[in-house]
């Protein structure tokens, strides 16, 4: 109905009728159109889950994610314009960009988490506050330019990026490094 409407001009009144059920019984699962939204989002754009042996390296996991993001893609590809009408949506709707950001926040905190599960945390390419962010829009860019343009997204991209940043290592001192960074971009290009 959705994607016949638009999220716009779609009520729960319309959405009660369509699957046969009362109005009543919408609004005792969903507050309101917003929350039935997010309900939508979170049942058609399950996160990608991979799946980890027991003492995996951080690269294995990489390697997993990729292979996880590249089976979630048959069923994100039947998804697509409902969660991208959904995102111009909630650019709109302020109430309902809210309600995604404290969504997202979560799924973020349980991110950073788990990636805490993985090992030493010090072996991660950035804090996992970070690093969960950098997944998640990795993920979400890799997965809609794959639908969009197949061609030029072929699977060795997504474990050649998820690559990337399994060896990519952190800075132990990331403040002294964007100083001398900084020191040397005040300096200009060097002499040949």
């Amino acid at each position: 109905m959705i994607r016949e409407k638009g999220y716009a001009r779609t009520t729960l009144e319309a959405v009660a009728r369509r699957a046969g059920m009362t109005t009543g019984a919408i609004y005792g699962n969903f507050k309101n159109r917003d929350e039935l939204f997010i309900a939508l989002g979170e049942t058609y754009w399950a996160p990608v889950k991979p799946r980890i042996k027991p003492g995996a390296t951080f690269a294995e996991v990489m390697h997993a994610m990729a292979k996880a993001t590249l089976e979630a893609i048959p069923e994100r590809t039947t998804a697509a314009v409902g969660r991208l009408t959904g995102m111009a949506y909630a650019l709109t709707n302020p109430d309902l960009r809210a309600r995604v950001r404290d969504v997202t926040a979560g799924s973020y905190k349980f991110g950073a988490e788990w990636l805490r599960t993985l090992g030493d945390e010090r072996e991660l390419p950035m804090p996992p506050e970070q690093l969960v962010c950098v997944i998640h829009a990795l993920i979400e860019g890799l997965v809609l330019q794959r639908i969009l343009t197949p061609e030029l997204f072929p699977d060795e991209v997504f474990f050649a990026a998820f690559g990337a940043l399994a060896h990519h290592r952190r800075d132990p001192n990331p403040t002294a490094t964007a100083v001398a960074d900084e020191a040397n971009a005040a300096k200009g290009p060097a002499p040949e």
